[in-house]
């Protein structure tokens, strides 16, 4: 056991099953605002709406006053939506003890600003040492007990090392990395490709196509993780290519799905309005193509999905025009 408080911010499938993961390993209190389900974990240790089926380890607590939960934390782990991310953490900051280390499970940018949730954290808490956990992690097998590998972001090397000990237990393997732009910028944009690739399956196309349309997104995503400081390398790894590969091919990801719906005709409304857990990639998806414009970077692939989003592009005609593009030089944009 390690001696820690660790507070978990977010009730949804993910913040829960890290709770539960990290209880494996220290103590853990998990906040949610909705108040059913902090009675619920804590008296039946499940979470149905999000993880149907799976029992929580009997370590996790749960509470529905923020300042309870993160006066007393000695680590503070965000699992939070992006469009709420930075008001969580204003409600946080008058609780929080000066350098308690912060660690962001969400895989989106922030809607006006662009800016990744490391650096809102930055913004709103300086001084507090930052990170994030990313990876090919979908959160229903894990909880069932299957094997899978993460990674932890950290510029400091010391406080990423403690940390590793934290999340790491049994048949979830946790590697570190100090590239944190590039972990976070795999988790983020790899979502966008999984919505172009569920809207290649809703159309029907075949798994050479979904294999093109993977590698060609890994392609264009490093470029762009590169143009604002990732490392070329972290894309080839867990947090690039293992996690655009679990959410690309797996009816559990949620990206996946909306594109499935997409490529069925459906409008991203009525897709969006359906479902329980927030997919990341359609709030995006416009501000990954600002950014990739104000670096100058070819995203053919990110660009349609976004027109898709927008309705200003049927599936079918970006879908199309992604088949027509790529024909180049394998080593050309596109």
């Amino acid at each position: 056991m390690i001696n820690l408080q660790v507070a978990v911010l977010g009730g949804g499938s993910w913040g829960t099953t890290v709770a539960s993961l990290v209880a494996k390993n220290t103590d853990v209190t998990l906040w949610a605002r909705d108040k059913a389900t902090v009675d619920e974990i804590n008296k039946h240790n499940s979470n149905e709406k999000y993880l149907p089926g799976a029992k929580l380890h009997t370590r996790v607590k749960a509470h529905y006053k923020l300042k309870k939960v993160v006066s007393d934390a000695d680590v503070v782990i965000m699992g939070i939506p992006s469009n709420s991310f930075r008001g969580v953490l204003e409600e946080v900051k008058p609780h929080l003890r000066a350098w308690v280390p912060m660690i962001s499970l969400t895989k989106g940018l922030e809607k006006g600003t662009d800016l990744r949730m490391t650096e809102v954290m930055k913004e709103v808490l300086p001084g507090h040492p930052v990170g994030v956990l990313t990876g090919p992690n979908l959160a229903r097998e894990i909880m069932a007990g299957q094997a899978a590998a993460s990674v932890i972001a950290m510029e400091d090397d010391i406080i990423v090392q403690q940390l590793q000990k934290v999340f790491n237990s049994g048949l979830f393997r946790v590697y570190t990395n100090d590239d944190v732009v590039g972990c976070e910028l795999g988790g983020v944009l790899k979502n966008i490709i999984a919505i172009a690739v569920g809207m290649g399956v809703g159309l029907g196309a075949g798994d050479n196509t979904r294999s093109a349309l993977i590698t060609r997104g890994l392609a264009e995503v490093t470029r762009l993780g590169v143009a604002l400081g990732g490392r070329a390398e972290t894309f080839s790894g867990l947090a690039g290519m293992g996690d655009m590969l679990a959410t690309c091919i797996s009816t559990q990801s949620r990206n996946h799905q909306v594109g499935i719906q997409l490529g069925k005709g459906r409008p991203i409304d009525d897709i969006i309005e359906e479902m329980v857990m927030v997919a990341e990639g359609v709030k995006s998806a416009p501000t990954v193509m600002a950014l990739a414009e104000r670096c100058g970077v070819e995203m053919p692939i990110a660009r349609d999905v976004c027109e898709v989003i927008e309705g200003n592009r049927t599936p079918l005609q970006a879908f199309q025009g992604l088949i027509r593009h790529m024909a180049g030089a394998e080593s050309e944009p596109g």
